[in-house]
């Protein structure tokens, strides 16, 4: 399958800049080819296509490993097992993220973190405004898994959090029918 920026960007309810830095991300790894197509007179169109290496990521049903995994510890440990393992998880995500992002500004963190997850193959953008900084995450990286066991949601909201070492509020979520989840960073005042 090929396709444009406009026809991406349709298709997934996200902005050309979203599709293009994630365009730029997968060639950069060899996971998408650019070709040029000529149609006749006017300009020629760039096309996007899956490589070898990018058919290869496509799913391999972990999810319905995992879930199983999840349901089996549920049943087995309980759920405070589950949350704590989830937690462990999240920290263990944010000691990654932590090590790859210098001691910066919050503003910076957040687009710094932005990039990070970009990389991974989570498609996200920041916007900071006057009520905080918001990081959209348009792809969630465990929507299978977090349709059966929704503290997946909050293990990636406590991760955010961990990185950014500031609260955190799930503002948005795929799960209840909107398009990405939004997370928002609001700067704690200090009492001076």
């Amino acid at each position: 399958m090929i396709a444009t920026i406009k026809e991406l960007e349709i298709a997934m309810s996200v902005t050309a800049t979203a599709v293009r830095q994630q365009l730029t991300g997968l060639m950069a790894d060899g996971y998408v080819d650019q070709e040029v197509q000529r149609t006749g007179r006017g300009r020629p169109r760039h096309v996007y296509s899956l490589t070898a290496e990018g058919r290869a990521l496509s799913p391999k049903h972990y999810d319905e490993f995992t879930n199983s995994l999840l349901r089996e510890i549920l049943v087995s440990e309980g759920p405070q097992k589950v949350r704590s393992l989830l937690g462990r998880m999240g920290q263990r995500l944010a000691e990654q993220y932590r090590r790859q992002i210098a001691n910066s500004t919050l503003e910076d963190r957040a687009v710094k973190l932005t990039e990070l997850l970009n990389a991974r193959g989570i498609l996200a953008e920041v916007h900071v405004g006057p009520g905080g900084i918001l990081v959209h995450e348009y792809t969630c990286p465990y929507y299978e898994l977090a349709r059966e066991h929704r503290a997946i949601c909050d293990m990636e909201q406590d991760m955010i959090a961990q990185v950014m070492q500031q609260p955190v509020e799930l503002v948005a979520c795929t799960l209840d029918g909107h398009h990405g989840c939004q997370f928002r960073i609001e700067p704690v005042m200090s009492n001076e």
